[in-house]
């Protein structure tokens, strides 16, 4: 019997056909999952890494409420092409406070994985009120609206323990000053010592959309400019064990 009429047994007998299927997944199952029990952590540390602010948290709801995953994706791969174009590929750790990851799967526009500080804060609003006047080829419908939606933060503390439950390093001294380090990031006249003292000195304080008080303008552009810019590649060195 030929190697063709063993595949043929195999194909017009649903039973064994099936029993193999199983076999084949099984296996590749384990392959997958097995070295997960050996390893410490499946997330490899990062120098850098830390929880969003309340004001970036509260941009990442809005981006992800104004479905932008569906046409940006933030997950870089080790491929050349991608690594050229738009800078070191992701790391795991990018995204461990992520609830959900936005890796995105389609590509309309540019991945904004290492979007951060690569234009300013008037592009990005310029970019959000009307793209096609900054990129005229651009499909991207107009977010103008955003910046006449003012916000007070109130429930950004309820957001931040509702994370911390879910992993997020949120203490209760970020979560009960949430709403106070919310306006704060927004107001360069702002006292944002305390700000500074719970998320790091590097730590985006403006006003984002250059206008008076606290629009989701502000929240989604404070987002959009942190994206890429907490781990410095200039001296990180990929852990071979892993």
């Amino acid at each position: 019997m030929s190697i063709l009429d063993k595949h043929k047994l195999i194909e017009t007998n649903a039973t064994l056909l099936l029993v193999l299927s199983l076999l084949v997944v099984s296996i590749g199952g384990i392959v997958q999952i097995a070295p997960l029990f050996w390893l410490e952590n499946t997330i490899e540390k990062v120098e850098g890494m830390r929880p969003y602010t309340p004001l970036e948290l509260t941009g990442r709801d809005i981006y992800i409420r104004e479905g932008c995953y569906t046409c940006h994706s933030q997950m870089i791969r080790p491929m050349r092409d991608e690594v050229e174009r738009y800078g070191h590929y992701s790391l795991a750790a990018e995204s461990m406070y992520d609830r959900p990851f936005q890796w995105g799967s389609k590509r309309t526009g540019p991945d904004l994985a290492r979007v951060g500080g690569r234009y300013s804060d008037e592009w990005q609003a310029d970019h959000l009120r009307n793209p096609q006047s900054v990129v005229p080829e651009s499909v991207m419908p107009k977010y103008g609206f955003l910046e006449n939606n003012r916000i007070d933060g109130k429930y950004v503390g309820d957001v931040m323990a509702t994370n911390a439950m879910l992993g997020a390093p949120y203490s209760d001294e970020m979560v009960d000053a949430a709403q106070a380090d919310f306006l704060a990031q927004a107001d360069p006249d702002s006292d944002y010592d305390g700000l500074l003292e719970r998320y790091g000195d590097a730590i985006n304080v403006r006003n984002f959309d250059g206008k008076p008080g606290v629009s989701e303008a502000d929240a989604l552009i404070a987002y959009l400019q942190m994206l890429g810019t907490l781990v410095d590649f200039s001296t990180f060195t990929p852990d071979a064990s892993r």
